[in-house]
């Protein structure tokens, strides 16, 4: 017996509440059903990629946010987060790119202060 849409968003509101639970991994499994079911549904995608990040798993949390922004490149959290990745991942470079496009997408201080452009500006000084 298939799966209803309710079930989906069952399984997707419990997720949310696994991961704010601090139980990313349990998050993920519930997410893979509804996403193999609807892969085109974007705002699973970024919880998932949020469980995966928070459960240390960078490179699935990477692919899945890369995904979200091919998706949505105006995203502003979902390149902040990504940025957030790759920073965990030793990559500075590539994370100092999409903490600026976060910035300019949305300059709430958090993303602005992370995107380091006073640091710059004093450097270039």
């Amino acid at each position: 017996m298939p799966e209803s849409p309710e079930t989906h968003v069952i399984d997707y509101r419990a997720a949310e509440q696994l991961l704010a639970a601090r139980d990313p991994r349990g998050a993920v499994k519930l997410l893979d059903s509804v996403i193999a079911a609807h892969p085109e549904n974007t705002a699973a995608r970024l919880l998932r990629a949020r469980a995966f990040f928070a459960a240390a798993q960078l490179r699935p949390a990477e692919l899945e946010f890369e995904l979200v922004l091919e998706r949505e490149p105006d995203n502003a959290f979902a390149h902040f987060a990504l940025a957030r990745t790759y920073e965990r991942s030793g990559r500075p470079e590539q994370a100092k790119r999409h903490f600026r496009l976060a910035a300019a997408l949305d300059p709430k201080p958090e993303y602005v202060k992370a995107a380091q452009f006073d640091a710059d500006r004093r450097a270039a000084d």
